[in-house]
């Protein structure tokens, strides 16, 4: 089996492909380019989208040739794969805005030099296709018959399926075939939901330039799967308490990226460290080896340092220390400005934890606190009528406070 492949499945990057062993003997014969696929239905990506451009990167560790697509032609439509409902329809300023937030995203974590890996929007061939023309050569190499045999569809169907999604399929393989005409693109790889969409592609490059006869093996495609990547617990991976983590700081602040990765289950560490960090696989089992909560929080420093850098890293890992241990740097911690007079006049506990949002509503602090999950500077409160005020700042002049285990802010009193 060739070595790149190998090392994907050794990550757990594997699910199906197309012609596994076909694929293996052309990556032995050299470099190949494949590609990635992501729509921009948002202005960033979370923590599920990223997980194929992780396997790129190994990819193109490898010397293979690696293409973000993003769909600012498809994203017009919206991919019905994995949704029970059809997506809403954004405006196309706002799918044009997203793809170029999507592609500095992208850019930061891959590193686009223009050679061993690039961006491309699929935009450039969809927008102006004529449609007549598009349905004659292309929309005569599908069979609705197959296409409603995948899940994708299937599901759908149960809840009802537009006629602009069933489209996505056909306009998804057209992307490949493109890329194949255009760099030569021989792969396409996404998760296990992409199946459908991804061998229709491949399916339609055979049909169009004979890619499985001995004489024009320049024109094989093929299409590899990685498993969804879901919680042990049984939820959708990238999910946190508050919804999807993303990858933007301002809809996601670094500390809570940190402490995500930082509170998955025990069982997922392992997993986690081979999908999401680019650790040797021999340092992950020694890591994992030994105390699970060290080995958790290594997970939450590397996870954040590949996405946001290290120093943003550093930043999270002391703030953590220092709000769970005493040993770190406040600074490094969530912090809110609150005006002395606000203390001096006294806050009811209630008000203080929903104004620093630790709380969605006052109802919730009030049920916090009566189990016993509320304390301010190590302090346990118990008393929902409580008034705070300077006398129970600490020695300089801050309050931290604590929402169960994991939630916690320090104000800094102006």
């Amino acid at each position: 089996m060739n070595k790149a492949i190998e090392t994907l499945q050794e990550r757990g990057f594997f699910n199906q492909c197309t012609d596994l062993e076909g694929l293996s003997n052309r990556m032995d014969k050299g470099p190949i380019t494949f590609y990635v696929g992501c729509d921009p239905t948002g202005n960033s990506l979370h923590i599920g989208h990223i997980v194929p451009f992780f396997a790129l990167r190994h990819l193109r560790e490898a010397g293979h040739c690696g293409i973000a697509l993003i769909g600012g032609g498809t994203g017009r439509i919206g991919d019905p794969s994995g949704k029970t409902e059809m997506r809403k329809m954004l405006d196309y300023s706002q799918i044009d805005s997203n793809v170029e937030s999507i592609k500095k995203q992208l850019d930061k974590f891959i590193g686009f030099d223009g050679k061993t890996a690039f961006a491309v929007n699929n935009k450039d061939w969809l927008e102006n296709l004529n449609y007549i023309d598009f349905l004659r050569d292309i929309g005569s190499c599908f069979s609705v018959n197959k296409m409603l045999t995948f899940e994708e569809y299937k599901l759908r169907l149960e809840r009802g399926l537009s006629f602009i999604e069933f489209n996505y399929q056909l306009l998804q393989a057209y992307d490949f075939y493109m890329l194949h005409k255009k760099y030569g693109t021989v792969l396409q790889i996404g998760g296990a939901d992409q199946w459908g969409n991804i061998t229709a592609g491949v399916d339609l490059i055979r049909r169009k330039l004979g890619g499985t006869t001995e004489l024009n093996l320049e024109h094989q495609a093929f299409g590899l799967t990685f498993p969804l990547i879901m919680r042990s617990d049984g939820k959708k991976m990238g999910k946190s308490e508050k919804g999807a983590v993303f990858l933007d700081p301002v809809l996601t602040p670094v500390f809570e990226f940190f402490q995500y990765w930082r509170n998955v289950a025990d069982a997922d560490v392992k997993r986690f460290f081979l999908l999401f960090t680019f650790l040797p696989v021999s340092e992950i089992e020694q890591i994992c080896a030994g105390d699970i909560n060290s080995a958790k929080e290594r997970l939450a420093y590397e996870v954040t340092a590949v996405i946001h850098g290290k120093e943003e890293a550093e930043k999270a890992l002391s703030g953590a220390k220092a709000a769970f241990s005493g040993e770190g740097d406040k600074a490094s911690m969530p912090t809110l400005e609150f005006e002395r007079s606000a203390f001096e006049n006294g806050i009811n506990i209630c008000d203080l934890y929903f104004d620093t949002k630790l709380c969605a509503t006052k109802s919730d602090a009030r049920r916090l606190i009566q189990q016993g999950g509320a304390s301010i500077n190590g302090k346990s409160i118990t008393d929902v009528k409580q008034v705070i005020s300077m006398s129970d700042a600490d020695s300089d002049c801050e309050f931290v406070l604590k929402a169960g285990k994991k939630k916690f802010c320090r104000i800094v009193v102006k």
